[in-house]
């Protein structure tokens, strides 16, 4: 679409990093599926308006977001990325230290349901969420965000509108399913004030109460 190119060419400032991943990922077989970058533009801006300084990603891959969602943060601000394979993580941190973020990165690799209730033990508190991985499981990550928030935190989801494809009652896939029921939960859970982008694949916006 000319209109995504022009905002694009106009207002996404990658470093040659983010621009060497998409290559990255296709030489190592890994899926090219990272964030637009006018997605990334804008979580770098929502973190930075908030004054982020603990941001939870849940999804790295090769550590694009990462590094939107790292320059956000202040000296001394931390980001804690899970994901699922180790090799992703590698890729990430290879990449976040490319970019002179490394200090303020921190990859935990395993199956993200274990490592949010270990987050929960550990009595961590994040002002800033991204959560980007498997689909049907966001309804659970939506909740665990919202315990792990500070009051006032700010949670970005992506792929809300899946294509196009949660616009369609008939499609009963658990993707398109799980998806709707968190729209939903993003509408009306008491809890949250929200809002969904239709940038990228549509973004989920909230703001914990």
């Amino acid at each position: 679409m000319k209109e995504v190119e022009y905002i694009r060419s106009l207002f996404v400032k990658e470093d040659e990093v983010q621009r060497s991943i998409e290559q990255g990922l296709a030489e190592r077989g890994m899926p090219q599926i990272s964030v637009p970058p006018e997605v990334g533009q804008t979580l770098y801006l929502l973190a930075k308006i908030v004054g982020a300084k603990k941001i939870l990603e849940i999804g790295a891959l090769g550590g694009y977001s990462s590094i939107w969602l790292a320059k956000a943060l202040p000296a001394d601000g931390k980001l804690i990325s899970l994901e699922l394979k180790q090799e992703h993580a590698d890729f990430a941190l290879e990449n976040v230290q490319k970019a002179g973020l490394g200090d303020k990165a921190e990859f935990r690799v395993g199956d993200a349901k274990e490592l949010l209730e270990s987050l929960k033990v550990e009595g961590e508190k994040f002002d800033f969420f991204f959560i980007d991985a498997d689909k049907p499981n966001y309804v659970y990550y939506l909740e665990k965000a919202i315990e792990l928030a500070q009051p006032g935190a700010i949670i970005t989801l992506d792929n809300l509108l899946f294509g196009g494809r949660v616009l369609d009652p008939s499609d009963d896939n658990p993707a398109p399913n799980a998806l709707r029921k968190v729209n939903q939960m993003l509408a009306n859970d008491p809890r949250l004030e929200s809002i969904l982008l239709t940038i990228g694949d549509g973004v989920g916006l909230a703001r914990v109460k």
